[in-house]
C-alpha cells in the first residue's frame, strides 16, 4: 500500500513538476511576449511622443501662422473699413459733383436762353435802329436836297429883289413901271401866286419844296 502511495506521490510530484515547468515555460513565453509587446508599445509611445512633439511644433507653427493670419486679417479688415469709408466719401463727392454739374448745365441752359433772347432783342433793336437810321438818312438827304433847292431859290429871289430894288431906285425905270401900272389893269396878288414863283407848296403848316423837272 505504501508502495502504491509512493508511486502515486512520485507520479503526482512528477506531474506537478511538469505542470510547473509547463506553467513556467508558458509564463516565460508570456513574459517574452509581454516584453515584446511592451517594447513595441514603448516604441509606439516614443513614436507617438515624437509625433506629438512634431504635432506640437506644427501646432505652434500653425498657431503662429494663425496669429499672423489674424493680424493680417485685422489689418485687411482695417484697410477694408478705410477703403469703404473712402468709397463712401468718394460716392458722396461724386454725387455732389453730379449735382453741381446738373446745376451748371441748368444754369448754362438758362444763360444760353438769356443770351439768345438778348441776341434776338439786340438784333431786333439793331434792325429797328438801322431802319430808323436809314429813314433818318433819307430824311436828311431830302432835307439837304430841299435846303439846296431853297438856298438856290433864295439866291435867285435875292437877286431878283436886288434887281427890283435897283429898278425902284432908278427914276426912269420907276417912271416906266408907274406908266405900266397906269396902262395895265391892277390884279390882286395872292399867296398862291407868290408861292408859285418860289416853287413850294404850302399845306397848313407844312412847307414842301417842288423839285425842278
Amino acid at each position: 500500500m505504501k508502495k502504491y502511495l509512493s508511486i502515486a506521490l512520485a507520479l503526482g510530484c512528477t506531474l506537478l513538476v511538469i505542470f510547473f515547468a509547463v506553467i513556467k515555460q508558458s509564463d516565460n513565453a508570456q513574459l517574452e511576449t509581454d516584453a515584446g509587446a511592451i517594447a513595441d508599445f514603448s516604441n509606439q509611445l516614443d513614436s507617438a511622443q515624437a509625433q506629438i512633439a512634431s504635432g506640437n511644433g506644427a501646432m505652434l507653427t500653425l498657431s503662429n501662422s494663425l496669429n499672423e493670419s489674424r493680424s493680417a486679417s485685422s489689418a485687411f479688415s482695417n484697410q477694408l473699413s478705410d477703403a469703404q469709408s473712402t468709397l463712401t466719401l468718394d460716392a458722396e463727392q461724386i454725387t455732389n459733383l453730379n449735382r453741381q454739374v446738373a446745376e451748371g448745365e441748368s444754369e448754362n441752359q438758362t444763360l444760353s436762353q438769356r443770351v439768345m433772347d438778348l441776341t434776338n432783342q439786340i438784333t431786333s433793336q439793331v434792325t429797328g435802329l438801322t431802319r430808323q437810321i436809314a429813314l433818318t438818312q433819307a430824311s436828311l438827304d431830302q432835307a439837304n436836297k430841299d435846303y439846296a433847292l431853297l438856298e438856290n431859290r433864295f439866291r435867285i429871289d435875292v437877286a431878283e429883289r436886288v434887281v427890283v430894288e435897283r429898278k425902284f431906285y432908278n427914276l426912269s425905270e420907276l417912271q416906266a413901271q408907274v406908266q405900266n401900272l397906269k396902262e395895265n389893269p391892277f390884279y390882286a396878288i395872292s399867296p398862291e401866286s407868290i408861292y408859285a414863283g418860289l416853287d413850294v407848296e404850302v399845306k397848313s403848316n407844312t412847307l414842301h419844296v417842288i423839285s425842278p423837272n
